[in-house]
């Protein structure tokens, strides 16, 4: 299949672009376009073929539920069943942005979209394109990640066209995402909310509109409830290990790595913080990838992935990524880390 990568503007998306890319999707065809998280694989919600199509070009497990994207209250009602009140209060405080809500499904929603599940995932995202795409098609779009199942997330058009050449017929490109990791996943179907996957927006902020929200920790064994829960995702191609504990044990514990590594011949690339660059630099590893300053979680965030695909470009064989405490942002880069590890950590 021949890819076209349409570049669009942000501020200013192209109509013929987006009449282009919608008439694909009521066609039946996938697209992937951008949103504040990162890029998505899109096909129209309410048709099942169209959908199984995504889990074929990604090679998405059958089991793994799609989250669904809207452009207003009132297409999220249509596939809606019921709305709790907790629900109610962050679809009004909260969207557009990083949060997914988990609410029973209407019937018409295909199975394939909610691996079964008698909820469905519905997001409104904040990005002009994406919004304007919804608008354009009049669909509710269903669309994971754009990337081949497993691989790191794309934040930006060119990691869509590196996975997905060759497997859509269009790729909208407006740049980088701003947010850079998946949305926060939200079970608001019982009485108490419940975190499914951390993501874009922090417990704490879901805190000051909610009250108290409990963070799940499903089984390896669970039916998994959310995208993103039971299998192994964002991973590089070389083994890695995320090391965790003090600064000052994490520093010397990453030289001592990187040192048995060049013994080992083999390439070495890091991902650390802008304040530990400078100490692990003087080991010469083969990759230094500074993800954003401690301070400024949001920076590390938004370039986390970008930093995994390029050590895959770099053909690094060993990456040892600095550990981040887990408060705000830091719940979910830590779970970006530890999955794309396979959960390998090393504890100092």
């Amino acid at each position: 299949m021949e890819t076209k990568r349409a570049y669009i503007n942000m501020e200013d998306p192209d109509p013929e672009a987006l009449k282009e890319a919608a008439a694909l999707l009521r066609s039946g065809e996938i697209v992937a376009f951008p949103t504040e998280t990162v890029y998505g694989l899109g096909a129209n919600a309410l048709n099942a073929e169209a959908c199984a199509r995504i889990f074929e070009v990604k090679g998405r497990p059958q089991d793994n539920p799609l989250i669904v994207h809207v452009n207003s209250r009132m297409m999220a009602d249509k596939l809606v069943a019921r709305w709790t009140e907790a629900a109610e209060i962050c679809a009004r405080t909260l969207w557009p942005g990083p949060l997914t809500l988990i609410l029973p499904k209407n019937d018409f929603v295909p199975d394939r979209v909610t691996a079964g599940l008698d909820t469905v995932a519905i997001r409104m995202p904040d990005h002009p394109v994406a919004l304007a795409l919804i608008e354009e098609s009049g669909l509710p779009l269903a669309a994971p990640s754009a990337n081949l199942s497993g691989r790191p997330s794309p934040t930006t058009g060119s990691h869509v066209w590196e996975d997905m050449r060759g497997r859509i017929p269009l790729i909208l490109d407006a740049g980088s995402c701003e947010v850079g990791l998946e949305s926060t996943v939200l079970d608001v179907s019982g009485e108490v909310p419940v975190i499914l996957r951390p993501g874009g927006l922090a417990r704490e902020e879901l805190e000051k509109v909610l009250g108290p929200v409990e963070l799940d920790h499903p089984s390896a064994s669970s039916v998994p409830r959310s995208p993103g829960l039971k299998y192994r995702h964002y991973a590089p191609r070389g083994e890695m290990y995320v090391v965790v504990g003090a600064r000052e044990k994490v520093l010397d514990r990453i030289s001592q790595e990187i040192k048995k590594g060049h013994y080992q011949h083999k390439k070495i690339g890091i991902l650390c913080t802008l304040e530990s660059a400078p100490h692990i630099q003087t080991e010469q590893p083969d990759l230094l990838y500074v993800l954003g300053s401690q301070a400024r979680p949001r920076e590390v965030a938004a370039s986390l992935f970008a930093g995994l695909r390029l050590c895959d470009q770099r053909g690094i064989e060993l990456v040892l990524a600095e550990g981040f405490e887990e408060g705000g942002l830091g719940l979910a880069i830590m779970n970006r880390l530890e999955k794309a590890s396979g959960h390998k950590t090393l504890y100092v």
